[in-house]
């Protein structure tokens, strides 16, 4: 076994049923094949027999017309001779193909070799596309566009079994596209590994040359413009670089004209175009084209501007030294003194002249671009017009260049303006779907005409997708319009094996189909489908969405419009856009995990349904923020002698601390509300709480990080009377029944968490059918929008009291809350009912033990009246008890108050504020079980305190259970 590019390669026969050759038969038989073959083969098999190659017989097309002296031929001809001199006496067979597969050039390390070959193995002029030749070493290297190894059975083609090649993609230098492919083809006994090392070198090699020749072009060029102004007469102050001359150019000013000059030279055309420069002035751009001596065609672009004034000085320096480049020609130094002494600097986009050695010369693309100092002559005099003579336009010199390359170079530059403008737009949520819109929108149409994106399904939920060629959705579909067939967003995807976008997932690099009506493996999987679409796209980008080692996803770049297929450079593009949104992608998702988590233990935390009573009709709603998940909570509690208590609540922060110190807060505030606390007691008691907890937290030093606001109130429908305390948290809304909204002016109280401030009620009276509204800061603070504003909104929303509370909240969300919320939003709507004077009885009596008969024959009948016989047992025992009870151990005068609600409650007031208590009575005791026997007969039973004294209380069933 060997390793090829990081994979483990089999070698030799196969041996028992197993090793390459056998793997090929399984394949060529149709079984699957889930591992013993690489996935580069794989693939390329897969692809093979997609497009029908039979494998005894695949004989690739022969053309004999291709141009002998192409560029790649001239540069790659004395790299070759080398090769053939190192490999000498062996069986190497180097080849060198175009960008189509076509071999234009062939080597042998024995001459004889050349002889005992077929025709197709020694001949230039055949293609070895993939399409056409199968699996081999210069049509997968073409696929795969990197250097690749195929070993003896690895082919898929019966007459190159015997042998192993090595190939490598060779790479126009200023572009980053694939001029051709060097391969080397041997015996598969002569396997050495160092031959990797020895066709990259190799390849290198010739992209250095194709790279030196295109500098020579571009100095030839600048030659040809200068030798043109020599032969013209004309001296070099009308030749004054455009990027110094006297009257100043800003940065970007310059940046501008040269960007401009590129594009003229990439277009072709001679053109004048004018260009308005910052400060309002305008300057003309002339572009024309030029013949170096040596052939070499390109274009000049010269910039024309308004001559400065009768009497402004214009200095060009004289400068001696030879400019670097040119020492191979020899110059008249006295036909261009001045303009021999501007360097150039070789560039992977052209040359760029700078402006002498006092400054460094600007990177322009594109071609050469010159610049002159304004100063003084060799001898230190300004040169005036007694020197130069005055300007009347000034003309300088901007770029020069061969359209293809200043092509290549604008379009590097605007790829790097698209990286920058992807970093600024991309992300700018934590919305997975529409950080990957947020790519869609940036490659179109800068980059690609169609856009399409799947995510794993459980990427959208926030979760870790276990295999990402499963579960796909398609997530976005973009492009310049809207009606091609592309599957809709939220389609499930399943890709073939053949598919660009499934290899893409396979290896984690993007793949290049530059052809679709060629991408056998694209057309094979839905025919009808990609039909319909290669009437509209032409060529396909695929790129996996890894972030951190997890895959995602796939994006697909599609190209419509630009008859220009996609090439390697586009790739990288689209690689380099895809890598930066999956990052972006990841973030979202792991933030939508971690707010589903908390979101869930939010939820979980607030209250699963509504308690029944008949105090008031409620509804409530919780909104969580788009952002993060803060702590807002409310809750309802149904309290004795038919009252009922609203809770509202916002925690400071966001995020798990949150949910769950609001879990513990309103677990507490439920416990002290049934308790029957008065509400500035509860509160009271949870600011303690909150203290406790910032004392116990170990992260806080005892500085305070937890903090709240709540608002309680309690409502009792008897007395229509509503008592409300609040810490730190917005008053609440009161709608009177005939649709009158205030806000009353509670007093504030401080947030909880302070300590030691007292905590100060309010009472309300709420006739019936009145509705308070109770809610967080979420609904009425954003930083978009004014307070006061928002308020008065929610005062025209509430000012319907025809409504019932469940529409009232689905409007005031619609209505009042931010379109985007950045807080939580808790809402409660609670409808007041007044209870009903007939269902209560009350009697008031002296602190008298000779009384207590009387009362419970009164309320005997009482529940007579009310045809609740059965309760009568429990209900007389348990105010037998109670009254005695306040009568003993009480002060007078004494109340008793029967309600008849779903329960019947028993109520005994009485001026002392000592309450009873619990306990079990021993056998020798003869007294001490009346209360035992009260919490046996009631459901459940309690005291509360009042401002006169205190209230014990018992809830009967009424059917006497």
């Amino acid at each position: 076994m060997v390793r090829s590019d990081g994979e483990p390669i089999l070698t030799g026969r196969a041996t028992g049923g197993t090793g390459p050759v056998r793997l090929r038969e399984r394949f060529l038989q149709g079984e699957p094949l889930e591992s013993g073959v690489r996935t580069s083969i794989l693939n390329s098999w897969q692809r093979c027999r997609a497009l029908g190659l039979p494998p005894d017989r695949s004989d690739p097309p022969f053309r004999g017309d291709f141009d002998r002296d192409a560029p790649i031929i001239r540069a790659a001809v004395p790299v070759l001779d080398r090769l053939q001199s190192r490999f000498a006496g062996t069986a190497m067979n180097i080849s060198l193909a175009d960008a189509s597969g076509m071999v234009l050039m062939r080597r042998f390390g024995t001459a004889s070799l050349a002889r005992s070959l077929p025709a197709i193995q020694a001949v230039p002029g055949f293609v070895f596309a993939e399409r056409y030749a199968g699996t081999n070493g210069i049509g997968l290297a073409l696929a795969e566009r990197r250097l690749i190894r195929v070993h003896g059975a690895e082919h898929f083609a019966e007459r190159s079994q015997g042998s192993a090649c090595r190939a490598a993609p060779v790479r126009d230098p200023l572009s980053g596209r694939i001029h051709g492919v060097l391969c080397f083809g041997y015996p598969r006994s002569d396997e050495d590994p160092a031959l990797s090392t020895v066709i990259r070198k190799a390849a290198e090699a010739i992209e250095r040359r194709l790279l030196a020749r295109s500098s020579a072009r571009e100095r030839a060029l600048l030659r040809a413009y200068m030798d043109a102004g020599v032969e013209a007469g004309v001296g070099l102050h009308h030749r004054v670089g455009v990027d110094e001359l006297a009257l100043g150019l800003l940065p970007r000013d310059r940046a501008i004209l040269t960007e401009r000059a590129a594009e003229l030279i990439s277009r072709a055309q001679r053109a004048a175009v004018d260009v308005p420069l910052s400060d309002g002035r305008r300057v003309t751009l002339v572009s024309r084209a030029m013949v170096s001596a040596g052939g070499v065609e390109g274009f000049a672009v010269e910039a024309v501007l308004p001559g400065p004034s009768p009497r402004e000085p214009l200095a060009v320096p004289l400068l001696a030294d030879a400019a670097p480049g040119f020492a191979a020609e020899p110059v008249d130094a006295h036909a261009v003194p001045r303009f021999e002494g501007v360097p150039v600097v070789g560039g992977p986009g052209g040359l760029s002249a700078g402006p002498g050695p006092h400054r460094p010369p600007a990177a322009v693309p594109g071609g050469v671009a010159v610049g002159v100092d304004v100063g003084s002559t060799a001898g230190g005099d300004p040169v005036t017009e007694d020197h130069l003579g005055f300007l009347s336009p000034a003309r300088g010199l901007v770029m020069v260049g061969e359209p293809h390359v200043g092509t290549y170079a604008l379009v590097a530059r605007r790829r790097l303006e698209l990286l920058s403008e992807a970093s600024a737009r991309i992300g700018t949520t934590l919305d997975v779907r529409r950080t990957a819109e947020e790519l869609a929108e940036t490659a179109v149409p800068r980059l690609a005409d169609f856009v399409t994106i799947d995510l794993a399904e459980p990427v959208l939920r926030g979760e870790e997708p276990a295999d990402p060629r499963r579960d796909l959705r398609r997530t976005v579909v973009h492009g310049i319009r809207d009606d091609l067939p592309f599957s809709q967003v939220g389609t499930e995807i399943d890709y073939g094996p053949t598919m660009p976008q499934l290899r893409c997932l396979t290896s984690g690099q993007a793949v290049l189909e530059p052809d679709l009506r060629a991408a056998a493996g694209w057309l094979a999987q839905h025919p009808e489908h990609t039909e319909r679409l290669l009437g509209h796209v032409h060529s396909l980008i695929a790129v996996p969405l890894v972030a951190r080692g997890i895959v995602l996803g796939a994006a697909a770049f599609y190209r419509a419009q630009d008859p220009a297929p996609f090439g390697d450079d586009d790739r990288s593009l689209a690689q380099e856009l895809a890598t930066r949104a999956a990052l972006s992608i990841d973030n979202a998702r792991r933030y939508t995990r971690e707010r589903a988590m908390v979101l869930a233990l939010q939820r979980s935390l607030l209250p699963r349904g509504l308690p029944e009573q008949d105090a008031v009709e409620v509804s409530h709603r919780y909104l969580p923020a788009e952002c993060d998940v803060g702590g807002d909570w409310y809750d309802v509690i149904p309290l004795s002698g038919t009252r009922v208590g609203f809770f509202v609540g916002d925690v400071v922060g966001h995020g798990m601390l949150s949910a769950a110190t609001m879990g513990r807060l309103r677990t507490a505030a439920r416990s002290f509300a049934e308790l029957d606390f008065p509400p500035e007691e509860v509160l009271t008691h949870l600011d303690n709480l909150v203290l406790r907890l910032d004392r116990e937290d170990p992260a806080s030093d005892g500085a305070g990080i937890i903090g709240a606001t709540c608002l309680y109130a309690v409502y009792d429908p008897t007395s229509q009377q509503c008592t409300l305390a609040r810490a730190g948290h917005p008053p609440p809304a009161v709608v009177s029944p005939e649709g009158a909204v205030s806000f009353p002016d509670l007093p504030a109280g401080p947030p909880l968490g302070l300590g030691g401030l007292p905590f100060e009620p309010a009472e309300l009276h709420l006739a019936e059918g009145s509705q308070l509204v109770l809610y967080t800061d979420g609904l009425i603070e954003d930083r978009n929008r004014d307070v006061d504003v928002v308020l008065d909104q929610l005062r025209t929303v509430l000012a319907h009291p025809e409504r019932p509370p469940e529409e009232t909240c689905r409007v005031v969300l619609d209505t009042v809350a931010p379109a985007h919320p950045n807080d939580d939003i808790a809402l409660l709507v609670a409808r007041t009912h007044a209870f009903d004077p007939r269902r209560i009885a009350t009697w008031d009596l002296p602190a008298d033990p000779a009384l207590v008969s009387q009362v419970r024959a009164s309320a005997m009948r009482q529940l007579a009246d009310w045809e609740l016989d059965e309760a009568a047992f429990a209900a007389e025992l348990t105010l037998s008890e109670l009254i005695t009870n306040a009568v003993r151990h009480g002060a007078g005068p004494i109340r008793v108050r029967l309600l008849r609600d779903r329960a019947l409650i028993c109520e005994v007031s009485d001026t002392s504020s000592t309450a009873p208590h619990l306990r079990l009575a021993a056998t020798t005791d003869e007294g001490g079980r009346g209360l035992f026997l009260v919490a046996q007969l009631a459901r459940s039973w309690g005291t509360r305190y009042t401002p006169e004294g205190k209230v014990i209380w018992a809830e009967c069933g009424l059917d006497g259970a």
